[in-house]
């Protein structure tokens, strides 16, 4: 598979393990995501580089967003729903 491909996907599993406050330390993350520490930390630089408000919060052990915003990548057809997290939600 396509390495920029494998790498949207990854943020995509990381955004939703945000949402979820499920991502657990930086270890843990990297574990979960089956990558190294490194490698996450240079993800969530991307990540930051695309304005995404990712922080570390002491509290839940999760990273978290300190805004509701949406993520989304991808190509679809005029007209069709598009799967578009609603910020609001998030």
């Amino acid at each position: 598979m396509n390495s920029m491909l494998k790498q949207i996907q990854l943020i995509e599993r990381t955004d939703q393990l945000i949402r979820l406050q499920a991502t657990g330390s930086p270890v843990e993350l990297a574990a979960k995501l089956g990558i190294s520490k490194t490698k996450l930390y240079r993800m969530l630089c991307i990540m930051k580089e695309l304005d995404a408000p990712v922080e570390f919060d002491t509290l839940t052990q999760s990273f978290v967003y300190s805004e509701p915003v949406g993520f989304t990548f991808g190509f679809y057809k005029k007209g069709q729903k598009t799967n578009i997290i609603n910020p609001s939600i998030g």
